[in-house]
């Protein structure tokens, strides 16, 4: 009989990874107005964390404002005119939907 200890942690991983694949699929904005927040499906593309500056810029075209860099570490923020994208240093860290769909 075939050893299955490295099975459930094998199926823990696939499950895991279908999960967060599936998870890319809606994306949701979080939307406040005045005491009420809500969250709304969006489906406008935006970039991934962790791409680079280099790549957002390739990907998505040049942005209509970039804001200098502030704070320690380097937090930057690329306007676009459906979302707005904040960097560490030159990596994405989140990308904001800024118009209502």
């Amino acid at each position: 009989m075939a050893d299955k200890s490295y099975a459930v942690p094998r199926l823990a991983s696939m499950l895991t990874a279908l999960l967060l694949g599936a998870s890319g699929l809606v994306h949701g904005e979080t939307i406040a107005t005045d005491d009420q927040v809500s969250v709304v499906q969006t489906d406008v593309a935006r970039p991934a964390r962790g791409m680079t500056m280099q790549k957002v810029e390739s990907q998505f075209g040049a942005p209509a404002e970039r804001h200098p860099a502030v704070g320690t570490p380097a937090i930057t923020r690329w306007d676009y005119q459906n979302f707005s994208v904040f960097f560490e240093k030159d990596r994405v860290i989140h990308a904001v939907v800024t118009v209502a769909q």
